[in-house]
């Protein structure tokens, strides 16, 4: 019987083998570490927040204040989107109309297409919290032309709209810096998520999304909510 003889080993090579394996374990280390801590610490800004998804919540913005609430209407809009911005004079039409009936109740939902939409969101709720909340509202679409679609910050002309509605401007920065400000917002944008949002306007009335097409349509429907 022939014997088989003895592998030799290179003891060189052996260890390249074993510094490649040891690489591949930290790489594959490094990975899981990533995914399971790193990535769950950046969580998306339309995670949705705790309690489930609402779609007014008690801080949300009433436009209208009616003594005997027949219905509500809740739009969820872009002050960059042109689309908000052509149907802004309707919604004034029908809140002069309805609103004494109706709820009418905004709620921000920037779009990541739209580079100063968040900035404007933030400015509009930094004024807010001087009370001043429509009239910012109302600013940001009167001036939608002159700021909308330009990729670089408009934060120093939402500033001075600030300025011309005579706020506090040391309580407008601290709250335009303030992460809680922030954090309103995003927990807007969650809520339009979580409730099938994807594009600006987006209207539901009674709790159920509006799909008309024509404004008499849109008209119509407030009508009857509102008997």
């Amino acid at each position: 019987m022939t014997s088989t003889p003895p592998v030799k080993r290179d003891p060189a090579k052996t260890a390249r083998l074993l510094f490649w394996a040891l690489l591949a374990v930290l790489a594959g280390a490094m990975v899981v570490w990533y995914f399971v801590f790193a990535a769950g610490k950046a969580a998306p800004e339309a995670a949705v927040p705790a309690g489930g998804a609402q779609l007014v919540r008690e801080d949300s913005h009433r436009l209208t204040s009616p003594a005997a609430e027949k219905a509500q209407l809740v739009e969820f809009l872009d002050f960059e989107c042109e689309s908000c911005a052509e149907v802004q004079p309707f919604v004034d039409e029908l809140k002069a109309e309805f609103g004494d009936r109706i709820t009418f109740v905004a709620r921000y939902f920037p779009l990541p297409g739209h580079a100063n939409s968040t900035t404007a969101a933030v400015a509009v709720e930094a004024s807010a919290q001087q009370g001043m909340y429509q009239q910012m509202y109302q600013k940001m679409f009167d001036t939608q032309a002159q700021w909308g679609e330009q990729q670089v910050s408009q934060a120093a002309l939402f500033r001075s709209y600030a300025q011309e509605l005579g706020l506090d401007m040391a309580a407008y920065d601290a709250a335009v810096a303030d992460e809680k400000t922030k954090e309103r917002i995003r927990t807007d944008i969650a809520d339009g998520t979580a409730l099938g949002v994807t594009g600006t306007p987006t209207f539901f009335l009674q709790g159920q999304k509006l799909a008309l097409t024509t404004r008499d349509a849109f008209r119509q429907a407030l009508a009857e909510a509102a008997k």
